[in-house]
């Protein structure tokens, strides 16, 4: 028998299609603060994926962990929306490709 250990926060159906290969999954439901740590340690490994990959399909593995992130956090995905366009207005975005190099200060 081979046993390959993971501890790792998964998507809901991972499980299931896991054990529709005829292996068997072992899960655990997480506790609120394992839950959130959890994802934010998904989130990191998802940031890791896209880096080397520069795959779209681990944007979107991120964006599915923010959305996780987000419903913990009480906040529905319209509210972020509105704190994106919000700092969009007040910050800008980055199209302009600018890079600061420095600041002088006189």
């Amino acid at each position: 028998m081979k046993v390959t250990k993971y501890n790792k926060l998964v998507r809901d159906n991972i499980p299931l299609i896991i054990e529709k290969s005829g292996k068997k999954a072992i899960v655990k439901r997480l506790t609120d603060e394992d839950y959130i740590d959890a994802l934010n340690l998904k989130l990191g490994e998802e940031l890791v994926k896209y880096l080397e990959s520069g795959e779209i399909e681990e944007l979107a593995d991120m964006l599915e962990v923010i959305y996780g992130i987000l419903d913990y956090k009480g906040i529905s995905i319209s509210q972020f929306e509105n704190v994106r366009k919000d700092k969009l207005k007040k910050r800008g975005s980055f199209k302009e490709r600018l890079m600061l190099v420095e600041v002088v200060e006189e």
